[in-house]
């Protein structure tokens, strides 16, 4: 069964009317040629500051890169804003007749406020501290946000400053990048050979080097 993007509207129009205003509801078009202009609908878009023409989110490169039979809907896992809002995100893969995604259906809960009251419920009620939680993944606006936040994520991964890294830590990162799909993005070879240091040669001999 396919789901037409009118359908899909209807569905985030009536999400965020039950949750509220600190529900954010994302419609990714995957049928574009332009990924980078990906956001076709939002509801409560005050919550990521997101609006309608805003790029794609890392799930959106990840699954340009792998077959629609692969990929499964991600449930109540954690993102956070540039500005430190906490959100419990979900992602769903909306598939057309041919098996194919043609969009994406996210939804971002604002839990900022409840985590606060939690910990302080539990500063009252409990006896150990809370778990320490997963680093979220960051919401950005656009793909030049986005290659950024990935190429930090890159650099965390190495655990050291590119000053310091070796050959072997570079393939590390820019591997890495290729397997987010950070080079579906225009001209992020480009950016990505500059900040590394290295010419879009060995950027390109690196991504097919084998692990």
């Amino acid at each position: 069964m396919s789901y037409s993007l009118e359908l899909l509207k209807q569905l985030a129009h009536g999400l965020a009317a039950q949750f509220g205003r600190d529900c954010e509801i994302v419609i990714h078009d995957l049928t574009k040629q332009d990924l980078e202009s990906s956001v076709v609908y939002i509801e409560n878009g005050h919550v990521t500051h997101r609006e309608i023409g805003d790029g794609p989110s890392p799930v959106v490169l990840a699954s340009k890169l792998k077959t629609p039979e692969t990929l499964e809907d991600h449930l109540g896992y954690l993102t956070r804003t540039a500005e430190g809002k906490v959100l419990k995100s979900s992602t769903m893969y909306i598939r057309g007749d041919d098996g194919n995604v043609d969009y994406i259906l996210s939804i971002n809960y604002d839990i900022t406020g409840l985590m606060a009251v939690e910990s302080a419920l539990h500063s009252l009620t409990g006896s150990e501290p809370l778990a320490p939680r997963t680093e979220p993944t960051k919401i950005t606006h656009n793909v030049n946000d986005l290659l950024d936040s990935l190429i930090e994520q890159s650099v965390a991964l190495v655990g050291k400053p590119v000053p310091l890294m070796t050959k072997d830590d570079k393939v590390q990162a820019i591997q890495f990048l290729n397997n987010a799909g950070a080079f579906l993005i225009t001209k992020s070879g480009d950016k990505v050979s500059q900040y590394f240091g290295i010419s879009k040669y060995t950027l390109y001999s690196y991504i097919g080097e084998k692990k």
